[in-house]
């Protein structure tokens, strides 16, 4: 019994020590890490995670119902298909022709008004609301350097970048784009209860607008510098131009760093539905017009649907692909979350899920090929 007592008080002390000295070392962070994700049984972010965190509510206005085609739901999927949405964990299959629903399946509880996390496709939002800010004259243009917003970047060779190298992930910024690890920056930005001073303090590891490198941080401090430039909180700025515009039909939830109404997590975490996450991809396939009202400049959603560098797979906001020889334009998110839009066909597919498949030649799931496959024999 003794010993079992002296171990016992033996775990505490481990633990208690253990707790200051993530404190001492600026890792409390991971507090919250083992609390909302790893105590939970995952070892990453997942869809339904939003409810472990705070949210700030994108609000909708007047609903605009997606028309349904004649032939709605009446495609039966292939095997193969069923076999992927099985495997992966699909919990929606959404597939848009000639702006009408021509075909949605929900799995694992899900339904049409439920949400789930949009990891990284929230990047596309912020993007967007960079090129409305520009159009309402709150930004100059793409070339305007982000150290006139945010201080800790107006000198040395932070002062060369600009919104459009945030956007297009052309920053050079210091930033360790790693999903797994306990202690690189995103783990700590997904988790930390004060995002600014990371942020304000990442520094530069190479030269602004030579090159692409995907990295989340880039989205979160454009998310600084559009609260900076418009004096509105990101959630109110993207309900006011683009959620309720575009006939949004549930409220959005975006998750904070705080209780407090801190900063968004710009770079992720927008929680919604299919119906709601196709209205982007619509948007932005017809440049920019929703109903007859240009929403978005033409030219800046032109330019944000091509490569800023040559072969490269992402333009400004938005990832790129080739299916057989017609071009995709796509929001992304890292366990599978997708709105992809092949304007030639007028097409456009969500896919919403727990995880995706090993990555292809391309860098993009093999499986991305069957959605596609499939939404073309819904005629």
């Amino acid at each position: 019994m003794k010993l079992l007592k002296r171990i016992f008080l033996g775990l505490i002390s481990l633990i208690v020590v253990l707790v200051i000295a993530l404190y001492v070392f600026d890792y409390d962070y991971l507090l919250k890490a083992v609390r909302t994700i790893y105590f939970t049984g995952h070892t990453t972010a997942y869809l339904e995670d939003y409810k472990k965190f705070d949210n700030t509510t994108i609000a909708h206005g007047t609903p605009q119902a997606w028309p349904e085609a004649a032939n709605y739901n009446t495609h039966e999927p292939s095997e193969q298909l069923k076999q992927i949405h099985q495997k992966y964990g699909s919990v929606a299959f959404l597939v848009i022709k000639n702006d009408s629903i021509v075909f949605e399946e929900y799995y694992d509880g899900f339904g049409q008004t439920s949400k789930s996390n949009s990891f990284s496709m929230a990047k596309s939002y912020v993007s967007a609301l960079l090129g409305k800010a520009i159009m309402q004259g709150h930004i100059k243009s793409l070339d305007q350097p982000v150290g006139d917003f945010i201080p800790e970047y107006a000198t040395g060779t932070a002062a060369q970048m600009t919104v459009g190298d945030l956007a297009s992930m052309a920053s050079g910024l210091n930033w360790d784009e790693s999903y797994y690890s306990p202690f690189s920056v995103t783990t700590r930005a997904y988790f930390d209860d004060n995002l600014d001073p990371v942020m304000r303090n990442l520094g530069m590891k190479g030269e602004p607008g030579k090159g692409f490198t995907y990295l989340s941080g880039n989205t979160q401090l454009l998310a600084m510098v559009l609260e900076k430039a418009t004096g509105k909180k990101l959630a109110d700025y993207l309900s006011e131009n683009l959620w309720k515009p575009l006939g949004a039909q549930e409220d959005a939830l975006w998750q904070l760093d705080s209780e407090d109404g801190g900063l968004v997590k710009a770079y992720c975490c927008i929680a919604s539905n299919a119906r709601d996450f196709a209205r982007l991809g619509k948007l932005y396939k017809d440049y920019g017009r929703w109903n007859g009202r240009q929403i978005l400049d033409s030219s800046f959603v032109a330019k944000s649907i091509q490569p800023r560098f040559e072969g490269e797979p992402y333009g400004y906001g938005f990832w790129l692909m080739d299916y057989k020889g017609k071009d995709v334009f796509m929001m992304r998110g890292h366990l599978g979350q997708y709105v992809m839009v092949l304007p030639e066909d007028n097409l456009i597919v969500v896919r919403l899920g727990h995880n995706h498949g090993p990555l292809a030649e391309n860098g993009y799931p093999a499986e991305l090929e069957t959605y596609f496959d499939e939404a073309y024999k819904m005629n």
